[in-house]
């Protein structure tokens, strides 16, 4: 018998005649690829589907492991729309930012939240942005979001530019340069009431993600923005 885990898909692809190469989110192993047999047989769901609770054991002691087994494990709600292309972005983002075979249950712990979030059809922008923010403090990238580089409080009425090797500093010049103080305030309180706070927390983890994800662009905001008709 192999031990259980908990775990998601977070990507798959065709591999040989009948199986998939999976990418899997696992809370006691990882992020873990795996050799998912028999994925494309003619048993519908049998194969990996993204945002479905699992339990999963892996067999293998090389990177690349064998599904031994995977069944689901309670209910979840098959995510439509902006719902769906934001649940394919958390699912690149911990692709792109989990080293492989480095167990993190809280991220585990916030990704379930945020699926849960998202299949109840809750407002994306403050999901996304509350996910972003755990995943860059659980990887050690966070920074204080009511006090600046220097340890003075952030002032509601001022503003703050971000820089990725000291945090928030305060900017005098121009008028609208940084972010408003007290939109930081009110993320920093997971207030999403004012959409001047959702407007400054999109941009601010923008630029604090794209210092680790690099120049290559994201996939799933490619997609999001072919299917919107703008672009990304």
């Amino acid at each position: 018998m192999h031990p259980l885990s908990p775990a998601y898909v977070l990507h798959s692809r065709p591999y040989r005649d009948t199986s998939a190469l999976a990418d899997l989110l696992t809370l006691n192993e990882g992020v873990q690829r795996v050799v998912w047999r028999g994925a494309r047989g003619s048993r519908k769901g049998s194969g990996p589907q993204p945002f479905v609770p699992m339990m999963v054991g892996l067999a293998g002691r090389s990177e690349l492991k064998t599904l031994a087994s995977a069944e689901t494990a309670g209910s979840y709600t098959l995510l439509q729309g902006d719902h769906l292309f934001s649940g394919l972005y958390l699912n690149e983002l911990l692709l792109r930012l989990l080293r492989p075979a480095d167990p993190q249950p809280l991220l585990f712990a916030a990704y379930q939240s945020a699926l849960e979030a998202l299949g109840s059809s809750a407002p994306v922008e403050p999901v996304l942005r509350r996910f972003e923010w755990q995943l860059l403090d659980v990887l050690g990238y966070g920074f204080s979001l009511t006090v600046d580089a220097w340890g003075q409080p952030l002032d509601p009425d001022a503003r703050y530019g971000w820089q990725a090797d000291q945090g928030l500093a305060r900017v005098e010049a121009p008028p609208n340069a940084g972010f408003p103080g007290v939109s930081l305030l009110h993320m920093a309180a997971d207030d999403w009431t004012d959409p001047a706070t959702l407007r400054a927390a999109k941009l601010l983890m923008r630029q604090a993600l794209s210092v680790h994800l690099g120049d290559r662009p994201l996939m799933s905001r490619q997609l999001f923005s072919s299917a919107k008709g703008v672009q990304s």
